[in-house]
């Protein structure tokens, strides 16, 4: 059974840092992509960062462009999103998904990815 699995997050002050984790199991992550999305209530589910697998390939959305990180741990089956510089509109749920063997880029869509966890709360409010 595929599974995404998302933690790490949290309530944290403006200018603080938080680090997402999204754990693969039924699957091998190194065969996938891994994007971050991010919704708020009444809002579309948009797409945050995303990271290939067979390339060395990510994107940013330009609001977080410079403020987060992605990365993978193939051994682990697990992929990350470190965000610093944490901003109150930064306050939404974060979702990861994947898609096989998928090319990241500023065309990618919530439609495109297959699988996804179930969210983790980020607020950042002081």
């Amino acid at each position: 059974q595929v599974q995404l699995v998302e933690s790490g997050g949290d309530l944290v002050q403006p200018g603080g840092s938080l680090r997402l984790s999204c754990a693969a199991s039924g699957f091998a992550l190194d065969d996938y992509a891994i994007a971050w999305f991010r919704q708020v209530p009444g809002a579309e589910r948009e797409g945050v960062s995303c990271i290939s697998n067979r390339v060395d390939s990510t994107y940013y959305a330009d609001s977080v462009k410079g403020r987060f990180t992605i990365s993978r741990d193939n051994a682990k089956n697990t992929a990350y999103l470190q965000m610093n510089s944490l901003k109150p509109e930064d306050t939404a749920v974060y979702y990861c998904a994947a898609s096989w063997d998928y090319y990241c880029s500023a065309w990618m869509r919530k439609g495109d990815f297959s699988s996804w966890g179930q969210g983790t709360q980020v607020t950042v409010s002081s």
